[in-house]
């Protein structure tokens, strides 16, 4: 730690750096002080930020409403401010979160493969933290909480990049959990916020090679494409959710509805709410008056012309529709044939996070399990459950939607990697 100190003390006389660069410089910093840090020790600092973000929930609160009275003013959507609001419960809910990441195993050091060779060397591959992570997301200010939690644990540094939306929230927050570190002798800057958020630092941090390992961005489909098309950093992409939920001609209609009602309305801003809505026509006259009769106006609905002669639509869904993730109470509709063309739909405008088929058909379940292609595909359940949380894995950094290195929630394995360890008594390759 004391040499950390004396590190960090003449860093902050470079002249020259930008702001960002001098944040990155930072963080490497830490990272060389923190790649050794015991489990127990990782776990203290989580135990103290856990009692502190109870201990401060009045201010946190306080800064929360600053953020909230902004985009009121702002004319943010209804449903995106529930996205920014905090209170008493989610604080808990937060503070929660963090103690679940304590109980879960640390990962750093594990041996997950290798052995002795045939000439005598012996081979460990030995998981590690990834490094640096720099996390560009949205107006959510728990994951400000969950994202740094997860990096503690996992050994990681994290660089962390808001909107300005939860500007008042995240200082909050982070503030929060650099003193939890700070108390338990923890170089404080292994949790670093960006605090200048113009779109130039978002940027220059895309482009921070040398510094930051592994860039995540976790938001709505512009960010992510904006991340993928700047970043010169390797790219997590993780959030989009243009999710899908197909209703089988064997569906029972009432599980159905409760499903799909669970899996649009429950908080239809987030990235594992469904946003189409597939029904096959032999069920459509059934199902679609009784799902329509229970959501009344609840739910704005953008339907093809074999549903408006069934229903009353709101709006005819033309094919940008159906690429569409709305974050609110709107949703796209269309009757299918059989579950051959929901999948290609489905394979077609989705955006591999989070598909459903409602059935009691288990071969038509099999085939539509095995032939979509999403991170996460459910048969009979709910795509809110797609979530560190709800899977079991504490909290998580994102939903990961594409192939390499991680796919699905995000949790304590996923932010590690490995290297290996060759053990030889005087060896050479001939």
């Amino acid at each position: 730690m004391a040499d950390y100190e004396k590190h960090l003390k003449n860093l902050e006389n470079v002249q020259g750096s930008s702001y960002i660069e001098k944040l990155c410089k930072k963080a490497v910093l830490a990272k060389n002080s923190v790649s050794d840090l015991k489990t127990s020790h990782k776990n203290m600092a989580l135990e103290r930020l856990a009692q502190l973000l109870i201990e401060n929930t009045e201010e946190i609160i306080k800064q929360n409403q600053l953020d909230l009275k902004n985009a009121e003013s702002n004319g943010m959507a209804v449903s995106m401010m529930d996205r920014l609001r905090l209170d008493s419960k989610r604080i808990e809910a937060m503070a929660e979160g963090v103690r679940q990441i304590i109980a879960l195993k640390d990962p750093v050091g594990e041996i997950i493969g290798g052995g002795p060779l045939i000439n005598g060397l012996n081979v460990i591959k030995q998981r590690v933290p990834l490094g640096v992570i720099g996390i560009i997301f949205e107006s959510r200010p728990n994951v400000t909480v969950d994202a740094a939690a997860l990096c503690i644990k996992s050994g990681n540094v994290s660089i962390l990049r808001g909107g300005s939306d939860a500007i008042h929230s995240n200082i909050c927050l982070a503030e929060i959990i650099r003193r939890a570190l700070d108390e338990c002798s923890i170089p404080k800057d292994m949790v670093l916020l960006v605090e200048d958020t113009s779109r130039k630092t978002a940027t220059q941090l895309m482009q921070m090679n040398g510094y930051i390992d592994v860039l995540i961005p976790r938001g709505g489909k512009g960010l992510i494409n904006a991340v993928v098309k700047n970043s010169t950093v390797p790219v997590i992409e993780t959030g989009a959710g243009n999710c899908h939920a197909f209703v089988d001609e064997s569906a029972d209609i009432d599980e159905a509805i409760s499903i799909v009602d669970n899996a649009k309305t429950q908080r239809p801003s987030v990235c594992n709410a469904i946003e189409t809505l597939l029904v096959h026509k032999n069920i459509a006259e059934q199902f679609l008056p009784k799902l329509k009769g229970f959501w009344g106006n609840k739910v704005e609905i953008r339907g093809d012309k074999e549903s408006s002669n069934i229903i009353k639509i709101d709006f005819l869904a033309n094919d940008d529709d159906y690429y569409t993730e709305y974050n609110d109470f709107v949703i796209s509709l269309k009757i299918v044939d059989d579950v051959e063309e929901a999948i290609s739909h489905i394979n077609k405008h989705g955006t591999r996070h989070s598909e459903l088929i409602i059935t009691k058909n288990m071969k038509n379940a099999s085939v539509f399990q095995n032939k979509v292609d999403a991170a996460a595909v459910y048969v009979n359940a709910s795509t809110r459950f797609t979530d560190g949380y709800e899977m079991g894995l504490g909290a998580e950094i994102g939903i990961s939607t594409q192939k390499l290195h991680a796919r699905g929630p995000m949790g304590l394995n996923e932010l590690t990697s490995y290297k290996y360890l060759i053990n030889g008594d005087g060896q050479i390759r001939e």
